[in-house]
Order: structure tokens, then C-alpha cells, then sequence
């Protein structure tokens, strides 16, 4: 399994519509909102690199109120 951390930037007044259509998509596990240069974490989990990538750039970027994104891909040493 690939896990990655989303941060998450929201426009202002679309915040809770937003957040409960991130919080609904298959694979994202957690969602948080939070205060500071973003608005939000999520977790997301897949079966491979390719999956987290199309859960990221096809549902929760295509979602109305969310601006911008930033990855961070769980690593292993």
C-alpha cells in the first residue's frame, strides 16, 4: 500500500461542502481541517503509486473549493 498526505488548500465559504466530498472518496482515510497556510490534511491509501495519483488529480482536485494541493508520499527506510 502507498499512503500519502494531502495538504490542502480550501476557497473561502466552500470549505464544508468540500471537506464532506474529500471525506467521501474511496481510499481517503482521514481528513482534518486545520489552521495555517493550508486548511486541511487528508490521508489517502492505494494499492500503487499510479491509484493514490488518480484518487489525488481526478476526485479531490476536480472538487469545487479546493484550490491547492500539495502531496507528501509516506516513504520507508
Amino acid at each position: 500500500m502507498v499512503k500519502g498526505y494531502l495538504l490542502i488548500k480550501l476557497v473561502p465559504g466552500l470549505e464544508s461542502d468540500a471537506l464532506s466530498h474529500i471525506r467521501s472518496i474511496p481510499g481517503v482515510s482521514e481528513v482534518n481541517l486545520v489552521f495555517g497556510q493550508w486548511d486541511a490534511i487528508a490521508t489517502a491509501e492505494a494499492k500503487s503509486l499510479f491509484e493514490l495519483s488518480r484518487i489525488i488529480v481526478r476526485e479531490i482536485r476536480g472538487i469545487q473549493g479546493v484550490q491547492d494541493t500539495v502531496t507528501l508520499v509516506q516513504g520507508e527506510l
